[in-house]
C-alpha cells in the first residue's frame, strides 16, 4: 500500500510530501505529491520520537497517586520501590501498556526499557515485558535491557539471571553502579562486557557514582569496550560525574567516548549536575535525553512526552537559539536512535515511514509550546491522532 502526505513543513522550513510504500519512504521533497495525497495542512513533519531510557515495568501510570519518597541513599530508594511494587497486584504489563499509549499519542515509535531482574522476582518482569512487546508490535518497537536494579554480583543469583534474560530474547546487558552498588567495579564490568560479546549483544550502564569515582568508571568502561570490541553498542546512562570534573579531564574522556562510539544518555535533572550536552556533542559524543522513571514509586513526575523531554534538556542547559533547539530535539530523535542502534531512521529515502505531525510553526515553536494534538505515523499509516479530512 502507498500512501502520499503533501503540504508538509520539514524542520528547514520547506514544504515537502512523503510517499510511503511498505512500509519504508519511496520518495521525500518538495516535489512528492500525488492526486490522492493526504493534505498536511502545512504542519511540521518531524521523525517520530525515540525514547532511549524508561522503566516500563516500574510505571504506575493509571494506578493509585503514589506520591515520591525522599532519601539519602540510592540504596534506600531501591528498597522503597521494592515495597511498593511487591504490594501492587496489577500485572507489569498491563501498567507499562497504559504508559506505552501515552508515548505513543505524543509520537513515540520506538522505546529501550530496561526491565528488573533479580532474586526475589526472577525474570517475572521480563516474561512480562515479552509479553508485551508481542501485544504491541504493530504499533512500538521495543528494546529490552537485563537490568539488575539491586545490584548484580552483590546480590548472589542475579547474573545468572541476567544470563536467562539474554537467552529469552532481551538484547543489552544491563549494569549498575559498578563501584557504589556492587563494591566490585572491575568484577561486575567483566561479567557484562564478557557476556555482551558472548551474546553479540549491547551494553547500557547505569552509573550514578560521582565525581572522580564516577569517572574512573567512565574510563574502565571505555577500556572494556576497546577490549571486547563492542565500539558503537554501549551506552552509559546518566554519568553525573562528567559535569563534575575538570574541562581537561572531560575533553580526554570525551574523546575516547566519541572515538569508541560510546553514547551518553541524560534525564537532565535539575538537583545534580549532568554531562554538558554542548561540549561533548561538539566532540563527537553521541547524547540522547530520557524519561527515566515515569510516575513510579522514585516519583510521580514524567509524562511520556519526548517532546517535552527535549524541552527539559533546553531549559536545563538555558539554550534558546534556534541552533539549540534542533540540537534538543536531536537529544529526542537521531541521537536517540544511534544511541540504541535503531536501524533506518530518519526522514530519509528508504527510510522506516514513522513521524509525527505537529501543528507548529518551526522546531523551536513546536519545543516551547509542545501542541498537544499530533498526527502519529508508523510504517506509512497513521496510529494516533487524525488528519481532518
Amino acid at each position: 500500500m502507498t500512501t502520499t502526505y503533501s503540504n508538509l513543513r520539514d524542520i528547514d522550513g520547506r514544504t515537502i510530501g512523503i510517499r510511503c510504500t511498505g512500509g519504508a519512504i519511496a520518495g521525500i521533497g518538495p516535489d512528492v505529491t500525488g492526486p490522492d495525497a493526504v493534505d498536511c495542512g502545512g504542519r511540521l513533519v518531524l521523525p517520530a520520537f525515540v525514547e532511549p531510557h524508561v522503566h516500563l515495568d516500574k510505571t504506575l501510570w493509571g494506578e493509585t497517586w503514589q506520591p515520591g519518597h525522599r532519601a539519602e541513599r540510592l540504596r534506600d530508594y531501591i528498597d522503597n520501590e521494592r515495597r511498593v511494587l511487591s504490594a501492587n497486584t496489577t500485572a507489569p504489563e498491563e501498567r507499562a501498556a497504559r504508559l506505552l499509549s501515552q508515548m505513543l499519542r505524543h509520537g513515540t515509535t520506538a522505546v529501550r526499557s530496561h526491565v528488573d531482574v533479580a532474586p526475589d522476582i526472577g525474570l517475572a518482569h521480563v516474561e512480562a515485558m515479552m509479553r508485551l512487546r508481542e501485544a504491541w508490535r504493530d504499533r512500538v518497537d521495543l528494546q529490552f535491557v537485563a537490568f539488575p536494579q539491586q545490584g548484580l554480583l552483590c546480590r548472589p543469583g542475579t547474573a545468572e539471571l541476567v544470563r536467562a534474560a539474554m537467552d529469552m530474547g532481551v538484547e543489552t546487558v544491563g549494569g549498575l553502579d559498578p563501584a557504589g552498588i556492587d563494591g566490585d567495579p572491575e568484577g561486575q564490568l567483566k561479567f557484562v562486557f564478557d557476556l555482551a560479546a558472548e551474546k553479540g549483544a549491547g551494553v547500557d550502564l547505569h552509573l550514578h557514582d560521582k565525581g572522580e569515582l564516577g569517572a574512573w568508571q567512565v574510563e574502565r568502561i571505555a577500556e572494556h569496550t576497546a577490549a571486547t570490541g563492542l565500539s558503537g553498542k554501549v551506552m552509559i546512562s546518566h554519568a553525573y560525574c562528567l559535569g563534575m570534573i575538570s574541562s581537561g579531564r572531560l575533553e580526554k574522556i570525551g574523546r575516547r567516548l566519541a572515538d569508541l562510539g560510546i553514547s551518553l544518555m541524560t534525564s537532565a535533572p535539575a538537583d545534580t549536575a549532568v554531562p554538558p550536552v554542548e561540549v561533548l556533542t561538539e566532540m563527537g559524543v553521541t547524547v540522547c535525553c530520557g524519561s527515566d522513571g515515569i510516575r513510579d514509586s522514585w516519583s510521580p513526575l514524567g509524562n511520556g512526552d519526548m517532546l517535552e523531554r527535549a524541552f527539559l534538556t533546553a531549559y536545563r542547559f538555558d539554550w534558546n537559539t534556534d541552533e539549540d533547539f534542533h540540537r534538543a530535539l536531536d537529544c529526542a530523535t537521531g541521537a536517540a536512535a544511534r544511541a540504541i542502534g535503531l536501524a533506518g531512521y530518519g526522514l530519509k529515502a528508504g527510510g522506516r515511514a514513522d513521524f509525527v505531525v505537529i501543528e507548529a510553526a518551526n522546531a523551536g515553536d513546536a519545543l516551547c509550546r509542545r501542541p498537544p494534538d499530533r498526527v502519529v505515523v508508523r510504517r506509512g499509516a497513521v496510529v494516533a491522532g487524525r488528519l481532518e479530512d
